[in-house]
């Protein structure tokens, strides 16, 4: 589903890449996860894939599609869903919803019975008409997932989807992402919290200053990790314990 090769990125004025020579490989219907520290270069990555930024030098395809002649094309078999929360405050989840959707290019009648569909999937039914700016943090978390995927895509890129959330917001938002999967929605990941990376994920990339470190399932990682009980125990191994501040 997403071929990477030799993907290089560096900022202007940077003295570093960003990216640094990764060649990657994911299959369709897989929840891939892109692991590694702040810095690591794992934003970077996934913002090139979503065409927000140019890579430097390297190549990727998409569905068989480049970015270099089908942007477009790839634009609208790819949902994002940034760690930022990407909706309107002052507008209600249902208006929210109903922009975002028409952007896809999703027909009136259609729209609302999907909005309707995903907000009670998600739990947000009673809280359709109400502005967004009053949600707490797991209901914007579960709203931001709908406005990504609300023209089904082929493949999906999830930044921290989870992050700041109880954990009855976090597993609804896992158990729908598996749905999606199950359903032919191909995923990629990035996430701090390792023990639902674990879970989670089919297929793993742990990434550090630019670079690949390792690439497998959870279980193969831990296997070929000594010492190693869990995907934490892999992580650290790989990228050390010393403390990863950006400004």
């Amino acid at each position: 589903m997403i071929e990477i090769k030799n993907l290089y990125k560096k900022y202007k004025n940077a003295d570093e890449f960003s990216v640094n020579n990764i060649s990657l490989e994911i299959a369709e219907n897989e929840i891939y996860g892109i692991l590694g520290p702040n810095g690591a270069g794992k934003t970077t990555l996934i913002s090139m894939l979503c065409g927000l930024i140019k890579p430097t030098s390297g190549s990727y395809t998409i569905n068989g599609l480049s970015p270099r002649n089908r942007l477009n094309s790839i634009k609208k078999i790819t949902g994002i869903v940034p760690q930022e929360y990407a909706l309107y405050p002052t507008l209600t989840a249902r208006e929210n919803l109903m922009f975002f959707g028409s952007l896809y290019g999703l027909k009136h009648a259609d729209l609302h019975q999907k909005i309707d569909v995903m907000l009670e999937r998600v739990g947000l039914t009673n809280f359709a008409d109400k502005k967004v700016e009053h949600f707490s943090g797991g209901m914007k978390r579960r709203c931001n997932l709908i406005a990504g995927i609300m023209h089904q895509p082929k493949v999906l890129f999830l930044d921290e989807p989870t992050v700041g959330v109880d954990v009855q917001s976090r597993n609804v938002i896992i158990e729908f992402l598996k749905e999606l999967n199950q359903n032919g929605t191909s995923i990629v990941y990035t996430s701090h919290h390792l023990q639902e990376a674990e879970e989670f994920c089919t297929k793993i990339a742990i990434i550090d200053n630019g670079q690949i470190y390792a690439i497998g399932s959870p279980e193969q990682l831990i296997a070929n990790t000594p010492k190693a009980e869990n995907l934490e125990d892999v992580f650290i191994s790989l990228t050390g314990k010393e403390l990863r501040d950006v400004i």
